[in-house]
């Protein structure tokens, strides 16, 4: 999918929707079903010229098995009647759109005058797609991969370096020198000290849609500046937030903005900046649209 449409054409992709007026609060909520190999997901969408629906599998157990950890499938439609266009590969299709969501965050979260110091949580196929994402819109003057697997951690610092970026497998105490911290792992509980961001700095969070599940500790939370993709979404999915909530740590106006916000001009301030995502169907039907007309035109 990524010769189709690059980590930087998809952020333009989604982008453009946010900048055409569309709002993700309206969006359908994410429907989640308990089975005995984990959850299934399922996310419908549509505007005018598509519809879709993707139906993921989350398979906790599958990694021991050799397996992938998402599966599934999306189904494409013709907006107008609702006509089958195309079946993608669901797991590609997430593994193209969320590095792309954060890669759309990250170039209005953070500075694009130096070279950035990148700390990366996570070894999965997220991880190696949230690196391309990064190095598609900022210019990386060092990654440093911190994961609970050495030897994955070691393999994904040999990739960036294969991409010409130096790179070391790390800590989690390498935020500190962090510009940009992204999170893409399986995490249930914070992966870091969030008293050690910087001011300034920006940190990512894709891992998780589960209310009781983090990757970042509410020290982070009460002292960032806060952006999610919807705050209905994020007030109904978003661990990250949700857990310092019950604490009492924060209210429920504490998010201080949105991607929209963050795409029609919004300018953050000098305190650290989080962004937390977790994933919307809006995002997989303006990605499974434009990775059909290119298809298409090819």
């Amino acid at each position: 999918m990524t010769r189709l449409l690059s980590p930087a054409a998809t952020a333009d992709v989604l982008a453009g929707v946010l900048r055409a007026g569309f709002d993700p609060e309206s969006a359908p909520p994410r429907t989640a079903v308990p089975v005995p190999a984990g959850e299934l997901l399922l996310m419908p969408a549509a505007d005018h010229a598509y519809a879709g629906v993707k139906i993921a599998g989350v398979a906790p157990g599958n990694p021991a098995l050799g397996l992938p950890r998402i599966t599934g499938s999306y189904l494409l439609l013709d907006g107008a009647n609702l006509q089958p266009l195309a079946l993608l590969d669901g797991a590609a299709l997430t593994e193209l759109r969320t590095p792309a969501v954060s890669a759309l965050a990250v170039r209005r979260l953070t500075p694009d005058d130096r070279p950035l110091r990148l700390v990366l949580f996570g070894t999965g196929p997220q991880a190696y797609g949230h690196l391309e994402a990064v190095l598609a819109v900022r210019e990386v003057a060092e990654t440093v991969v911190v994961g609970r697997d050495p030897v994955g951690a070691r393999a994904l610092a040999g990739y960036a370096r294969t991409l010409d970026v130096p790179a070391r497998a790390g800590t989690p105490d390498d935020v500190a020198g962090a510009d940009l911290v992204v999170c893409c792992t399986t995490a249930r509980t914070p992966l870091f000290d969030g008293t050690l961001v910087a001011p300034g700095a920006t940190v990512v969070a894709v891992g998780s849609h589960e209310p009781t599940a983090r990757e970042t500790d509410t020290a982070l939370v009460t002292r960032a500046e806060v952006y999610v993709e919807a705050r209905s979404a994020a007030l109904r999915e978003a661990g990250d937030l949700l857990v310092p909530l019950a604490e009492g740590a924060i209210g429920a106006d504490h998010v201080t903005g949105t991607l929209a916000d963050l795409v029609n001009g919004r300018v953050p301030s000098g305190r650290p900046r989080f962004f937390k995502s977790v994933g919307m169907a809006w995002e997989d039907l303006a990605v499974a649209g434009a990775l059909y007309r290119a298809v298409r035109a090819s």
